[in-house]
């Protein structure tokens, strides 16, 4: 990537190829991977709070930002279009899972599952803040996958469907959607004053806060509806973020401005030698030419420019 050598974006730069595949990987891998049923099943978007945290570190976060700022070219329009068409895509899909978190609910032991959820939250912050240690770990798949085995209870398997489930989804899929829009919008300002290692590095960090909870659950710790993930990560974006770190539209307008000005003076400068030769003035020299020495060839604190 150009900007950023985003562990989780660069894996899939090298499969998918062009920025707006790429952006719609990032955003659709949650549903392929099980990672948002998961999240839904175990109970992490039951309120307000879990699916604003769910929508941004989930289907937007730093792989998110870092493909709309380092990879998508084009103007402002072209980039909101590509993220709307993605939107229009991933909410359904949203929704659609969402929708068979009752039935998934029914014949899993639900506080045996949120562990392998919270695990999977941690495994992900784990690879988006390092590749190395990303390497040497499970993909999410396979933990949810034995989440699944360990937690299957067959007895209370029954088909159910919830509106709550759906809508919590489709918002979730929406607050993602809205994330990145919103960089899309701001990316002409915010490419080369936001610093998306740290922002990537700070992400991780609230996925890790996001986890807790879950993982703790057994021991009633952490156990707050405060938004602590999402503290965190504004938190990173303040310190992420320098205003004074990319050239504005002003200096640039001053300085087309003064190139004129700064040329002529050079032409001027340049020229005031050639008109004194022109005018037959040959330049003075001191020191004695009869012994054949040249006093500015050795003395350098004479020359300084030598």
């Amino acid at each position: 990537m150009s900007v950023s050598r985003h562990p989780v974006a660069l894996r899939l730069e090298r499969r998918v190829g062009s920025a707006t595949k790429l952006l719609a990987t990032v955003m659709v891998l949650p549903l392929v991977d099980g990672i948002f049923p998961a999240l839904v099943v175990a109970g992490v978007m039951g309120t307000a709070t879990g699916v604003v945290e769910t929508g941004i570190l989930i289907f937007g976060g730093s792989a998110t930002a870092a493909v709309i700022l380092a990879e998508m070219d084009g103007d402002r329009r072209q980039m909101v279009s590509s993220v709307l068409l993605i939107g229009a895509v991933i909410i359904p899909l949203a929704a659609i899972e969402a929708a068979f978190a009752p039935t998934f609910r029914g014949f899993l032991n639900l506080p045996v599952f949120e562990r392998f959820a919270g695990l999977v939250i941690l495994t992900i912050a784990a690879k988006t803040a390092s590749s190395e240690i990303g390497e040497h770990l499970p993909s999410p798949g396979i933990i949810i996958a034995l989440g699944l085995v360990a937690s299957f209870e067959p007895t209370g398997f029954a088909i159910e469907t919830s509106p709550e489930y759906v809508l919590n989804g489709a918002a979730a899929a929406g607050v993602g959607v809205a994330f990145a829009l919103a960089i899309a919008v701001l990316s002409p300002h915010l490419r080369g004053r936001v610093d998306i290692d740290r922002f990537r590095f700070g992400s991780a960090v609230a996925l890790g806060v996001l986890a807790l909870p879950i993982l703790l659950g057994p021991f009633e710790l952490m156990q707050t509806d405060a938004p602590i993930a999402l503290a965190v990560l504004a938190v990173t974006t303040l310190f992420a973020y320098d205003p004074n770190a990319g050239p504005s539209a002003e200096d640039d307008a001053d300085q087309t401005d003064d190139a004129p000005s700064d040329a002529a003076a050079a032409d001027d400068g340049a020229s005031s030698p050639a008109d004194g030769i022109a005018d037959g003035d040959e330049p003075s020299r001191t020191g004695d030419e009869s012994d054949g020495t040249d006093p500015f060839a050795e003395d350098d604190s004479r020359a300084p420019w030598l």
